[in-house]
Parts: C-alpha cells; sequence; structure tokens
C-alpha cells in the first residue's frame, strides 16, 4: 500500500452506513447473549425489566450525544468534544479514557467468541489458557479484515445486520408460539435470585450489567469526518440504532425467559449458557451449530465495528499529536485513505489487555471493566456539556432540544453517575480483594498510564489551528 500524509480523511460512508455499524457495533446477539446468564443468576425472571429501565436512560445519553455531535462532527467523538467544552487537558484524559474502554470491548468480544469456538468445531472446551491464545488468533483475523478498508466494513456489516435481525426476531417467534414453558407472570419473580440482598445484588447489579447490552452506539460518531453529513444524520443514527435494538432485545429476551425449562437451575448458575441450552432443548441438537454460528457472525461483526471506531479515535489523538509515534500513527493507506497502522496499533492493544486479564474471572472483569469504562467517559462529556450551559457559552449545532435539552443532560449525567458506582461497587463474597475491586483496579492502572503518557507527550497542537473545519456556530 501507498502511505499519505494526508490528513483528510474519505467521506466513504453515508448515513445508512453509520446506522448499521451503530446497530453492528451493539449487536442484538451481543447485547443479549452476552449478559443474559449474568442477568438472569442476578435478578432472575424479574430481571428482564432491567432491559426496559436501561434503553429508557440510555435513549436520555443518546438525546445528549446527539446535540453534541451535531455542534461538533469532529473524528474522534468524545475525546473532542470534551477538548472543546472544558479544555484540550481534560479532553485528553476523557479520550485516554475511551480509548481504553473501546480495547477491552475488543478484547472481551474476542475472548467470548473463542469460547464458542469448541461447541461449534465438536471438540472439547478450552481451558483459559487455550481461550486466550484462540482470542489472539481471532483479534489477528480481525485486524486483518479492517486492514482491508471500509468496502470489507460494509459488506460484513450488512450481512450480519440481515442474519442478526432475521435470525433474532424469526428465532424468538419460534419460542413463543410453539416453545413456551413459563407463564408471562414469571416476568414479576425472582426466582429466588440474591436471596436477601435482591434489590442491591440483584436488580441493581443486573442493570449495571445490562449497561453492557446498550453501549455503543455512541461509537460510530468517531468516524464523523468520514460520513456524509454527520451534523444531520448521526443524532437520529444513534437515536435509532438505540430504539432497533432495544425492540430486538426485548422481544428475544422475552421469548427465551419464557422458554426456559428449568429455571431454578438457570438461577443457581448449574446452567453454563442458558441461552444456547434453551435454544438447544426447545429446537433440537441439530440448531445447536447454526445457531453459534450466528452468535460468533454477530460477535465478529460487532469487534469489526468496534476496531474501526477505536482506531479513528487512536487516530484523532495522533493527528493532534497527542500521544507517542504520533508521526507514524497519523499516516493514511490506499486510496480509501485508511489509517491501517492505527488499526494495527489497536489489535496489539486489545491482545496486550487480553494477556494481562488472565485469570477464572476474565469475561466478568473485561465485561464490567468495558461498561465502567464507558460511562465514565460519558459520566467527563456530560459533565463538560452541563458546565458549558451554566455558564452559557453552549451553542446548538443543527439538531436541538430546545429547552428541555439542560433537564435531559442532567437526567444523563445522573444515569451515568449512578452507573458508575453500581459497576465499581465491590458485590463478590469469598474472592480475594483484587477480583473484588478488579474493576477499580483496572481503572486506576489506566489512569496511571495515562498520567505517564501526557507528562511525557507536551503536544504543540494544544489549540485549534490545524483542526478540520467544524459546523457554524
Amino acid at each position: 500500500m501507498k502511505d499519505e500524509t494526508t490528513e483528510h480523511l474519505k467521506r466513504d460512508f453515508r448515513a445508512r452506513d453509520a446506522f448499521i455499524i451503530a446497530f453492528v457495533f451493539i449487536s442484538p446477539i451481543v447485547a443479549l447473549y452476552a449478559v443474559f446468564g449474568l442477568v438472569l443468576q442476578a435478578a432472575g425472571p424479574a430481571g428482564w425489566w432491567t432491559f426496559v429501565v436501561v434503553l429508557c436512560c440510555q435513549l436520555l445519553l443518546a438525546a445528549t450525544l446527539g446535540v453534541l455531535v451535531s455542534r461538533w462532527p469532529v473524528e474522534g467523538g468524545s475525546y473532542q468534544w470534551a477538548r472543546r467544552l472544558v479544555s484540550p487537558t481534560y479532553g485528553w484524559a476523557t479520550g485516554w479514557a475511551y480509548l481504553w474502554t473501546l480495547i477491552i470491548v475488543l478484547a472481551s468480544g474476542a475472548f467470548f467468541v473463542a469460547g464458542f469456538i469448541p461447541p461449534l468445531l465438536g471438540i472439547e472446551p478450552f481451558g483459559v489458557a487455550e481461550q486466550t491464545i484462540v482470542a489472539l488468533v481471532v483479534l489477528a483475523a480481525v485486524t486483518g479484515l479492517n486492514m482491508m478498508g471500509p468496502t470489507a466494513l460494509k459488506i460484513f456489516t450488512r450481512f450480519s445486520l440481515v442474519c442478526e435481525a432475521i435470525g433474532s426476531v424469526g428465532l424468538a417467534t419460534v419460542l413463543l408460539i410453539w416453545h413456551r414453558e413459563q407463564p408471562l407472570s414469571v416476568l414479576t419473580s425472582t426466582g429466588g435470585a440474591s436471596s436477601g440482598h435482591y434489590l442491591w445484588g440483584g436488580f441493581i447489579f443486573a442493570v449495571g450489567v445490562v449497561g453492557f447490552s446498550f453501549a455503543g452506539f455512541e461509537s460510530v460518531c468517531s468516524m464523523a469526518e468520514e460520513i456524509k453529513d454527520p451534523e444531520k444524520h448521526l443524532p437520529k443514527v444513534m437515536i435509532g440504532a438505540v430504539l432497533c435494538i432495544g425492540a430486538v432485545v426485548l422481544y428475544s429476551s422475552l421469548a427465551l425467559i419464557l422458554a426456559i425449562p428449568d429455571l431454578p437451575a438457570v438461577i443457581l448458575g448449574q446452567v453454563s449458557d442458558p441461552a444456547a441450552d434453551t435454544i438447544v432443548a426447545a429446537l433440537g441438537p441439530g440448531f445447536a451449530k447454526p445457531f453459534l454460528a450466528l452468535v460468533v457472525l454477530g460477535f465478529v461483526a460487532a469487534m469489526l465495528a468496534t476496531q474501526t471506531s477505536v482506531s479513528r479515535v487512536l487516530w484523532s489523538f495522533a493527528r493532534d499529536e497527542s500521544l507517542p509515534a504520533s508521526r507514524f500513527l497519523v499516516k493514511l493507506s490506499g486510496r480509501h485513505n485508511n489509517p491501517v497502522r492505527a488499526v494495527v496499533a489497536i489489535g496489539v492493544l486489545a491482545a496486550v489487555v487480553t494477556v494481562s486479564a488472565f485469570s477464572d474471572h476474565i469475561y466478568t472483569t473485561l465485561v464490567s471493566g468495558a461498561t465502567s469504562g464507558f460511562f465514565l467517559t460519558m459520566s467527563l462529556v456530560i459533565a463538560g456539556l452541563i458546565t458549558s450551559m451554566a455558564k452559557r457559552e453552549w451553542r446548538y449545532g443543527p439538531v436541538r432540544l430546545g429547552r428541555v435539552t439542560p433537564l435531559i443532560a442532567a437526567a444523563a449525567g445522573a444515569w451515568v453517575a449512578f452507573q458508575i458506582v453500581n459497576l465499581c461497587w465491590p458485590r463478590a463474597e469469598g474472592e480475594p480483594w483484587y477480583v473484588a475491586w478488579a474493576v477499580v483496579i483496572g481503572m486506576a492502572a489506566v489512569a496511571a498510564l495515562g498520567v505517564a503518557v501526557r507528562l511525557f507527550v507536551r503536544t504543540p497542537a494544544e489549540t485549534t489551528a490545524r483542526e478540520p473545519a467544524l459546523v457554524a456556530d
């Protein structure tokens, strides 16, 4: 490939492409199957309502971020918003947190996909070490696809969208009509989950876990300069993606809960994969492999979208000369001006996270860390927005919510603050302290590394001289 030193990205994506990327990033399969067992063990069948709660709160967040991207449709998303709302240093800290959040999301997806390989191939389950090695192979494969440019991303995400939507809705309909095992009233039952600590240790904990399901809709904003008319389309794309994913997840989770043949066993954690076991019990072993293939497809597509988004955040840092090796990372390649070097760097960092998180609790730790990082980043962005509004410095882009904007922003801010406390609070009983506080320790480590990098790199691009043209205020 021919390297281009130009900083200009091509607008290769339309509003439809942006919606597909946002939809696939969240993914109905990823949104549901990644947390389904955890939700049932924590809150029982009544945990279904946590999906409703989180969906409503995430819509508040999507609306708030839509106002921001409409004014500042700049590559890098939250990093660039916070930078303009408060200061370059504040924006750097926000972007650093978001960068590592998406890297952890990518690592957790690879580890999850690796766990589905043995049943798909009909071999013995992997141990933690074997699964970690396979996860690294998955990361390498996804990185290779992303290096091919936007065409590969468009083809794969569109194919995944069709398969996931038809598969999720179709499967749920079959389960609801022909394979119901539980009455509808079960949705008001805890099933004995978290006995004695249900509200905090059960339902509210499940709300925190479900936050993983509807996070990531904003990631497409990190590609704003590659999307046509982003200031008008991206606010609608985010809200539309959250609504569509929410509808599919609510419908699919309802069907799965009502089709579970042995709820007590699921709640007690005696079923390793409640979603897969329920589907196999209803439709027979012959359906197991096609279902697993659909799950793997969904996760791989989500990983592609994740790596694309996070590579753009890294590239945005490099364009501002805010990271070591910025001049190397900022270079674009090929006729599509693809940030291949940033893509490869993200793949390497995700591999480092996968290896570093090695333990028997690796998946839970990665999911909790990714979700906490998402809400931490959003809290920093919204705090900046609320401060700007309080100082009467805020001016709108083409999309605005009118007089209710401060109220919506305040509600979104309260929601993300609650989720940070909810996810970081140690609830593990009988576990070593470093397991109970794994999320906090991980966030502290990322923060410490960020301080070291920031002190090392004194950025000359602290002004707006090199920034692309923005939407007129």
